[in-house]
């Protein structure tokens, strides 16, 4: 195993610190349990926002803390659900009088210990809500969660949830916007390679060199079936189509499309496959008025995509083209 790291049981914690050294501008991290919030936190009179989970999928979910996008952000190990103690701690220092929201991705860690620390934040008088993100449409009930599993399209929720509680949307306003996204984002991705997690030392799965994973979860969960290594567009019709059918989109939709690297593809592949998946939605009537391509949910050193599709309407246009100033979105100001 080769990696940049030191010992595997300061990587979180040593990321941490860098990530905050080099973003000093827009967050602060504490370690004492670990969280990062906005560095301007917290925001008097204003919806808070919080995601979290486990390490190794960055720049989700600290390099999506700051203006018009989330207060907080709470890293867990690699890959693993932090607890609920810096959810907790993390709540508190956002919470600006006006209610906190927290998205968090359907996994049984992360929905158990977000909701132990949003019943303790009630104890302490803060009005928390939440949102479990479930886009992806690969398989449901997997090895981690109930349900369908919250993958890249929590970025989106993030993002358009972000924007309405910067424009001071009250709470119940923004947790509709939240949950609205996530009914109408879909998503599914694919494996080229696995993943070597640092304390693991070995990788989480194994394909053979002319094989792939259609389906594949964001810590290496099996997918819908392992086949033979396709051309990229041949790969892109394979996830796109279960996509487009699942909502259903139809002719007519306006949508957002995402192409997220999973952290080990160059974005010279990706627009390969952005320029696919742009032209098979054209051909069904469906229009992509904005677009999304790069590493925003990844795992770890992964090689694969996966394909996100949100429904726009007039109000989620505006809110996504709504300024945004994070380490890993920035636009507008």
């Amino acid at each position: 195993m080769k990696k940049l790291i030191n010992d595997p049981k300061n990587v979180v914690n040593e990321s941490l610190a860098g990530f905050a050294a080099a973003h000093g501008d827009l967050v602060r991290a504490e370690y004492d349990p670990n969280f990062v919030v906005r560095a301007d936190a917290p925001t008097a009179g204003k919806v808070a926002i919080i995601s979290g989970g486990g390490s190794g999928h960055e720049p989700l979910h600290a390099g999506f803390v700051g203006y018009g996008m989330l207060d907080g952000a709470v890293p867990g190990a690699v890959f693993t659900s932090p607890t609920p103690d810096p959810i907790l701690a993390a709540t508190k220092a956002v919470d600006g009088g006006a209610g906190v929201l927290h998205i968090v991705k359907n996994y049984t860690g992360d929905v158990l210990n977000f909701e132990t620390a949003a019943d303790l934040a009630a104890a302490e008088g803060i009005d928390v809500r939440a949102v479990v993100t479930n886009d992806d449409v690969a398989v449901k009930d997997s090895l981690y969660t109930a349900g369908r599993r919250g993958v890249a399209g929590t970025v989106l929720v993030e993002k358009i949830a972000g924007a309405a509680a910067q424009r001071g949307d009250d709470l119940d306003a923004v947790t509709a916007i939240a949950e609205k996204v996530n009914a109408q984002v879909r998503s599914m991705g694919v494996a080229l390679s696995p993943c070597i997690v640092p304390h693991a030392g070995e990788p989480s799965f194994t394909l053979a060199e002319d094989e792939i994973e259609i389906g594949i979860g964001i810590h290496g969960e099996p997918g819908r079936e392992r086949i033979k290594l396709e051309p990229a567009d041949a790969i892109v019709e394979r996830i796109l189509g279960p996509i487009v059918e699942d909502i259903p989109f139809t002719s007519g939709d306006k949508v957002l499309l995402l192409v997220n690297g999973m952290g080990g593809t160059p974005l010279v592949e990706l627009f390969i496959v952005y320029r696919h998946a742009a032209e098979v939605l054209a051909a069904q009537g469906i229009e992509v008025t904005r677009s999304l391509v790069g590493n925003y949910t990844t795992a770890l050193e992964m090689q694969g995509f996966s394909l996100s599709v949100l429904k726009l309407d007039d109000e989620l246009t505006e809110l996504w083209d709504a300024p945004v100033q994070t380490a890993a979105l920035r636009w507008g100001r």
